[in-house]
């Protein structure tokens, strides 16, 4: 797999990830299933975000997990993997193509009983999530023109403390400089996402530069 970090080379890349928690063999066969789709295998998030979303699930004590953008399943199967015995990631996506690549491996990995799969806009999932039962983690990892709507939708749901995490908001760095997605509406709506955290009172915020840029936003 191509390295998605920024200056990282190939080479790198394989001594980064050897050195973390690499893919065992179910996640490493579901990586190659999606690679296997061609291009659009790169939607996959990098396997040192699985292992970050795996062990941020474990350290919290995450129970109840939502994830906005699904794919192949395998950033799921790293969530539930984190969350205790009863705990409960919802999944929101809206092609069955593509998710229905995720759940033998689910499976497999003996997590199918953890996950909660919803097809249909997003927005409306997360509006329909009762007021009542926040939230301890989220990852959004979808259409980009909608970031800040899912954002908005989760912060409010978020227990104090609890954490959302928002891929690609580095954009393969074209969030700065000459190359600033001005007629990119994806991009344009990357940086109007950025802005708004950057300005959110309610959180603490960080952004890595993991794989194409990674947020990590505490509910404070």
């Amino acid at each position: 797999m191509s390295p998605k970090s920024f200056l990282l080379t190939e080479e790198l890349h394989r001594y980064l990830v050897s050195h973390g928690s690499p893919p065992d063999p179910v996640a490493a066969e579901l990586i190659e299933a999606t690679r296997a789709l061609g291009e659009v295998s790169g939607l996959q998030i990098a396997p040192e975000q699985g292992a970050f979303l795996t062990l941020l699930a474990r350290v919290t004590g995450a129970r109840r997990a939502v994830e906005v953008g699904t794919f192949t399943g395998y950033s799921a199967l790293c969530i539930a993997r984190g969350l205790p015995a009863g705990g409960r990631l919802l999944c929101c996506d809206v092609s069955r193509e593509w998710t229905d690549v995720g759940r033998p491996y689910w499976e497999r990995a003996g997590v199918a009983d953890r996950i909660e799969l919803r097809l249909g806009p997003a927005a409306d999932t997360l509006r329909a999530l009762p007021a009542d039962e926040p939230l301890d983690l989220a990852f959004i990892d979808a259409d980009k023109e909608n970031y800040s709507l899912y954002y908005e939708e989760i912060v409010r749901r978020l227990r104090p403390d609890g954490l959302v995490l928002v891929d690609n908001v580095l954009w393969g760095g074209r969030v700065v400089g000459p190359g600033a997605p001005a007629d990119d509406a994806q991009g344009a709506a990357i940086m109007a996402f950025n802005d708004l955290v950057a300005g959110d009172d309610r959180v603490d915020a960080v952004m890595l530069p993991i794989a194409d840029g990674l947020t990590l936003a505490r509910r404070r």
